[in-house]
């Protein structure tokens, strides 16, 4: 009996490991076992990017200390028209700087990137220099060593390859860091090195060093440009100058798509991600890589095919951007490797069984009378140790307050390597886990490790790639990137002025940044960056004709002046209004039980945000004293009558009776039927008014209504008559 605990893993290049019957989380946890334990850098290879990104998250989760990098795809098909994505250039870039210094960790990627050719490594080294505090600076040459680069020259630094020259300041967002940089010079020194926020312009940290990475996989200087247009005709019997990327790339510019031209940047040949492996690698894969990456290939094929005729665009053949799967294999034969399988193999030389297996149905039933039922069950048979894993410190608290219903306590810790070492007979932990697993260890120890879809399916899953935007009120008077020269702004004291940019001045024998606001006659005000408070972005609607105050008058003054009487009355009857309908008593509702749980896990759907905030806030209104006044809006099919129906319930709950009115009789009859199936299962009775029942039926429903034995009713004016 083989533990995913202690993989088996292969020493020497050649050898080979087959890993069977490794199920749900067990996949992860065998990868980073092994990566711990290999002495080198370990390059995981998936069947899919999906696949590539869970494993990045689950190893991080497993083994914490472990450095765990993903080089990620171009995210574009073969042969597009468009370029990639500066950051996801940034993080390819700054991946491949990382493993020439890296003695332990994971690499991770799905085979289509592994299958794509490379610039020679040469290339990134003879593109990279490093900036240092006190270091003498050639703003000119600098520049001109960016652009060679591949950076882009821009007013305001916000993205990954963008510098900004501003007399004695330089910003730069290099590639492979998280935050621009900004260097300040005293004469031709580097005076000082700082990161600072893109969005405020803020300066953050200092630093005494920048390592400056090319901003591009392929080069764009003179001599690069030179071998473009020479080597065109190597490849393409195509007249140049009909080609708009031939005639782009000769003027120094970088048409979208220039990436898939990559051959004819350099003399050499293209390289492989294996020029970057140390000789030491580990590699293990899913067995799922060598049909994905024939079916890669085919789709390349295929898509080269339907576009290799465009005499104004030509392209290259795919043996020149891509790896043959031949050629990856026998690549991949150099190293030692390990191919992990989720289903049993067969006897075969280097095949290890693992003692793994799927959990039991654990499923959560939130409209039973016992929800966690299956749970109970199971536990009672003493299955071995068991950790729930949550995504969040949030859902930790709601899966504890359910589990404590039932008196299970779990024993909580902050990560998996803790929780491992410990002995509780249940206990819980947060981690991005997808799917739990059994495992029987080599002293028949049983650990589950059972996850949220488990319990609740796939729900839960989904709310983190679908969480409510918030706004920062800060943006509005802090967002600098946003605005352009001459955009119009408004500083709390002095009115309305035209913003300048960002200036360093030296005021008091201190060297600070002020924002640069200018006035009527030309007159200028220089707020300190510490004052952004006290400026906002200019509401009117037509910006091109904002008026500009004049400094040292009290016109603005009198505006405010007048803005804060009409205010004041304007709040004043409104105040007065809120304060008699706060006097007046209603009903309140009774408390949302455990029967609204279960109606609301009814709902087939993940509620949305929005849709949450809606229903949370119309039961808050209900349950309190005061009459509810509250208007609920929203477009077609954005779940508008579930948050109806919610409240349908608490009041039928607390024994009243329920009026839908809707303008016309089709919607009466919609909703009818939608009301109807929603509460099918439950002891409450559904009516509908409208002109498509004859006078005896509408008569009946009427009596019923009042009689009391109809709970909702849902009707168009009818419903309004006497």
């Amino acid at each position: 009996m083989v533990s995913p605990l202690s993989p088996d893993t292969p020493i020497r290049a050649g050898d080979r490991r087959f890993w069977g019957a490794l199920n749900g989380a067990s996949q992860a946890l065998a990868i980073a076992k092994a990566a711990s334990d290999h002495k080198g850098l370990t390059l995981v290879v998936t069947h899919d990017t999906s696949a590539a990104l869970r494993l990045e998250e689950e190893i991080r989760f497993f083994s914490p200390a472990l450095t765990v990098l993903h080089f990620p795809d171009w995210e574009i098909l073969a042969y597009d028209v468009f370029s990639p994505h500066q950051d996801i250039i940034s993080q390819r870039i700054a991946t491949l700087s990382q493993l020439h210094d890296l003695r332990q960790g994971v690499l991770i990627l799905p085979v289509s990137t592994l299958l794509q050719r490379l610039p020679p490594a040469s290339f990134y080294q003879g593109q990279t220099f490093a900036l240092d505090i006190g270091q003498t600076f050639d703003v000119a040459n600098t520049r001109r060593q960016l652009e060679n680069a591949g950076y882009h020259c821009v007013d305001t630094v916000y993205e990954h390859g963008e510098f900004a020259v501003r007399g004695a300041i330089m910003d730069i967002f290099p590639m492979g860091h998280e935050q621009p940089f900004r260097i300040e010079l005293f004469d031709d020194e580097i005076e000082s090195l700082r990161t600072f926020d893109p969005d405020s312009q803020r300066t953050l940290e200092k630093t005494d060093q920048v390592r400056i990475l090319p901003a591009r996989e392929f080069p764009m200087d003179t001599g690069a440009i030179r071998t473009f247009k020479t080597r065109w005709f190597d490849f393409f019997d195509n007249a140049p100058k009909s080609c708009p990327v031939f005639t782009d790339v000769a003027q120094g510019i970088a048409p979208a798509g220039i990436e898939y031209f990559l051959p004819l940047f350099f003399t050499d040949d293209l390289g492989h991600l294996f020029d970057h492996l140390p000789d030491n690698t580990l590699i293990i894969h899913d067995a799922g890589i060598e049909s994905a990456a024939q079916q890669f290939r085919d789709d390349v094929e295929s898509r080269y095919e339907s576009r290799r005729y465009d005499i104004q665009r030509p392209i290259m053949a795919p043996a020149h951007l891509f790896l043959a799967t031949d050629e990856l294999f026998s690549q991949l034969n150099q190293y030692p490797r390990a191919q992990w399988h989720a289903a049993d193999l067969p006897d075969r030389a280097g095949a290890t069984e693992y003692t793994t297996q799927a959990l039991p149905d654990l499923s959560v039933d939130a409209r039973a009378e016992t929800p966690l039922a299956k749970v109970q069950r199971w536990l009672e048979g003493k299955p071995g140790r068991i950790v729930f894993v949550v995504e969040s410190a949030g859902r930790r608290e709601a899966l504890k307050e359910m589990l404590g219903r039932v008196r299970i306590t779990p024993k909580e810790f902050g990560d998996w390597p803790s929780t491992l070492d410990d002995d509780s007979p249940i206990s819980m932990v947060i981690g991005p886990l997808e799917q739990g697993v059994s495992i029987v260890d080599e002293q028949n120890n049983a650990l589950h490790l059972v996850t949220e879809n488990e319990l609740f399916g796939q729900r839960i899953r989904q709310t983190r790639r679908r969480q409510k935007q918030k706004t920062d009120s800060d943006m509005v008077i802090r967002d600098l990137s946003e605005l352009k020269e001459g955009a119009p702004v408004v500083h709390l004291d002095h009115g309305v002025g035209r913003y300048l940019g960002l200036q360093t001045l030296d005021a008091g024998g201190q060297v600070n940044e002020f924002v640069v606001l200018e006035y009527a006659s030309n007159d200028k005000l220089y707020v300190p960056v510490a004052s952004l408070h006290l400026i906002s972005r200019y509401g009117g609607a037509e910006q091109e004709r904002a008026p500009v105050n004049k400094l040292g008058t009290d016109k603005w003054s009198a505006a405010k002046r007048k803005a804060a009487e009409k205010i004041r009355d304007t709040a004043a009857e409104l105040l007065d209004i809120y304060a008699r309908r706060q006097a007046r008593k209603g009903f309140a509702f009774d408390e949302p039980d455990n029967d609204y749980q279960r109606f609301a896990a009814g709902f087939p759907y993940e509620e949305t945000p929005d849709q949450q905030a809606a229903i949370e806030a119309v039961i808050g209104d209900m349950c309190s004293p005061r009459p509810m006044d509250r208007l609920v809006c929203g477009d077609v099919g954005f779940g508008k009558t579930e948050v109806a129906m919610r409240a349908a319930f608490m009041a039928v709950q607390s024994g009243k009776q329920v009026a839908v009115l809707v303008p016309t009789t089709l919607l009466a009859q919609q909703h009818y039927q939608n009301f109807a199936d929603r509460f099918a299962e439950w002891p409450v009775k559904v009516d509908v008014l409208s002109r498509f029942k004859s006078a005896k039926d509408t008569q009946a429903a009427l009596d019923r209504m009042l009689e009391g034995k109809t709970d909702i009713v849902v009707g168009t004016h009818k419903l309004l008559q006497k």
